[in-house]
């Protein structure tokens, strides 16, 4: 079985999806994105000024539209999957590229997010920072002592691999969490740039004003599963992906147990669609070395993986 995986924030890179202008599909996808939002998205993604892609409502956009343009050029030449995933904003980049939302329905939705998560970053201020080599439940329950403290809320926010979690909340419970993660036996904890404290509780701002764009949103029963964030399960009802996405934006992104659930599903072969290649470091570090994962991000990705 093959995967396709997708993207999130943190991998987007000046100068993401030039290369694949020459390519008619992706051609499309990119001016279709332009049309769409009314202003020109792709100067600021094929640009080479990193700070142009750092806005949540600029970064949510350039990714999905990276995504979605080269899985245009994979569906032309007949490469689909049996199994999607994506991680937070990738999520909706895989719905998108399996026909449960059409492109332009879930840019404007993306970019919507974008705007609500910015916004609720300055309602509720919070901070993220990565736990290194901490087991999952010491780390659950350092988070729980740390919010029992009384100085906000913490909780573990992205289950990345079996050595890194993210945790997320207000930002003096994200230090005396970090803190005590060190004292329980953390290798590092890494504060993270971050515009909010996003997959946690302050969050819910972003959540509230979501809710009217997902609720008007035109889902379909995609092409073949899509294995979601909340959950770690695959679906393809249209009612519990609506329902997920929202639930999303203050829950933990479960990544980990979502790649552990795509093997155990069958998956032998996973793709990484659009830019970078942080998410098949994930899935060798989460399934081992020999799990193969290949990026398809570049015009010379996609001709080797369509060769």
């Amino acid at each position: 079985m093959l995967a396709f995986l997708f993207p999130g924030q943190g991998s987007q890179a000046p100068g993401m999806a030039a290369d694949l202008v020459d390519l008619p599909e992706a051609r499309a996808i990119l001016d279709e994105a332009d049309a769409v939002l009314g202003f020109s998205l792709t100067d600021l993604m094929f640009g080479d000024d990193p700070e142009a892609l750092k806005p949540t409502e600029i970064t949510q956009p350039a990714l999905y539209t990276h995504s979605l343009a080269v899985n245009a050029v994979l569906a032309a030449r007949g490469v689909r999957p049996d199994l999607a995933a994506g991680h937070s904003l990738g999520e909706w980049s895989a719905l998108a590229a399996v026909g449960a939302m059409s492109f332009a329905d879930g840019l404007r939705a993306v970019r919507r997010r974008g705007e609500l998560m910015a916004t609720a970053g300055d309602v509720r201020p919070g901070a993220m920072a990565a736990v290194l080599a901490l087991d999952a439940d010491a780390l659950e329950a350092v988070c729980r002592e740390a919010t029992e403290a009384g100085e906000g809320e913490v909780v573990p926010a992205n289950y990345n691999d079996p050595g890194q979690i993210v945790i997320s909340g207000d930002a003096p419970a994200v230090e005396r969490a970090s803190a005590l993660a060190s004292e329980a036996g953390a290798r590092r904890v890494v504060p993270l740039p971050v515009s909010g404290a996003f997959h946690s509780p302050l969050m819910a701002f972003a959540r509230d004003g979501l809710k009217e764009t997902l609720d008007a949103l035109m889902l379909h029963v995609p092409s073949c599963p899509v294995v979601l964030n909340v959950t770690a399960e695959p679906t393809t009802d249209p009612e519990a992906i609506r329902m997920r996405l929202l639930d999303q934006l203050t829950a933990p992104v479960r990544w980990a147990q979502s790649l552990e659930r795509m093997q155990a599903d069958g998956t032998e072969r996973f793709v990484e669609v659009g830019t970078g290649k942080v998410l098949s470091g994930l899935v060798k570090r989460t399934l081992g070395r020999d799990a193969v994962s290949v990026q398809a991000g570049t015009a010379a990705e996609v001709a080797a993986l369509t060769a």
